[in-house]
């Protein structure tokens, strides 16, 4: 091939099933802890410690329902399907180890493309150690469909969003919001956010909060072992969804103060920019995978610092269940209730 000629565009079609698995299999993290069969049989071999609980989760990652090429590439993808899993495992305060991923896409997809949303996939399991040891692959007759299953394992109790109790703190890691606003700047076009007098380092910020979250796993961890840690959920459809699921499955209610919710300084700054509410994005936009999680209030002090000291990571009290059933109550900072959006449901009508 001569110098000036690109490279020879490969597509699935021409590789084929068999040399798409053989491909997979040799990018795959070898071997990992428990793995006793990885990929290349019926079924993966894996070993649970002894005295562990087995955790499992799925989700599922759909082209123009979780994400569109034109904003994210194929190594984005490939981050976000392993990182909502890991934020699943994250919640229960659970270890993550062994991945299974189904991946169809159309037939004349590039290899490279397959291979870059392996390697996102990968980037974002090796730090927590976990290994891809099976899955499927298949054409898609449109778009692409992923599908991870993320198994992990408890040494003790998990810690279920249906054990808050009547009068616990109710508080969040980190900030909220970045993602939602990350989105915003995705679909304006990051030229108008720089035109509005956004710096490009902000503007990488929020992207990447969007399309490259980070799981909590090391937090999700030492609050599963702390005292006075009762219900815990991962921030995946926004606060109003998730901290009602804690509510529905606890039967309990919850009182949330708007002006202690932690809203992403980012967020602040595109909202200013772009004439938005940075609040409504930190209360609806979901998707930033923080640890929702309700607590004696007598220890929250304590949790705070230990999980700063910890992990790095902030924890902040932001309200208290108390009030009826399943209802969840946000209020201004005179004590009026105020109406919030629903964070995502699919199937809404």
């Amino acid at each position: 091939m001569k110098a000036s000629e690109p490279p020879q565009r490969v597509s699935l079609g021409r590789l084929g099933e068999r040399g798409l698995i053989r491909r997979i299999r040799r990018g795959a993290r070898a071997g990992g802890q428990g793995v006793e069969v990885g990929i290349g049989d019926d079924t993966a071999v894996l070993a649970v410690p002894a005295g562990h609980r087995l955790l499992a989760t799925t989700d599922l990652v759909i082209e123009d329902v979780h994400f569109r090429h034109a904003t994210a590439g194929p190594d984005d993808v490939g981050w976000k399907a392993m990182a909502v899993n890991l934020s699943d495992i994250a919640a229960m305060g659970g270890i993550p180890r062994w991945a299974l991923v189904a991946l169809a896409v159309p037939a004349d997809t590039d290899v490279d493309a397959v291979d870059a949303f392996y390697a996102g996939m990968q980037d974002a399991a090796a730090p927590h150690g976990v290994s891809i040891v099976g899955g499927d692959t298949s054409a898609s007759p449109s778009g692409w469909i992923v599908n991870v299953t993320l198994l992990g394992s408890h040494p003790g109790a998990p810690r279920l969003r249906s054990h808050a109790r009547p009068g616990d703190a109710v508080a969040v890691t980190g900030s909220l919001g970045a993602s939602a606003a990350g989105l915003h700047v995705l679909e304006t076009g990051p030229d108008r956010a720089r035109a509005a007098g956004l710096p490009t380092p902000r503007l990488a910020e929020l992207t990447r909060a969007h399309l490259r979250p980070r799981a909590r796993v090391a937090e999700g961890r030492w609050l599963g072992e702390a005292a006075g840690v009762h219900a815990m959920i991962d921030s995946s459809d926004g606060l109003a969804t998730d901290l009602g699921h804690i509510c529905r499955e606890s039967g309990v209610g919850a009182r949330v103060g708007l002006d202690r919710i932690p809203v992403a300084a980012a967020a602040v700054e595109v909202g200013r920019a772009f004439g938005q509410d940075a609040r409504a994005w930190a209360v609806s936009g979901g998707e930033d995978y923080e640890l929702l999680l309700t607590c004696d209030p007598a220890a929250a002090e304590g949790l705070a610092s230990g999980l700063s000291a910890a992990t790095g990571t902030s924890l902040t009290v932001i309200g208290r269940i108390e009030g009826p059933a399943g209802e969840v109550v946000f209020a201004d900072a005179h004590g009026a209730p105020v109406p919030v959006r629903g964070g995502y449901e699919h199937f809404h009508g």
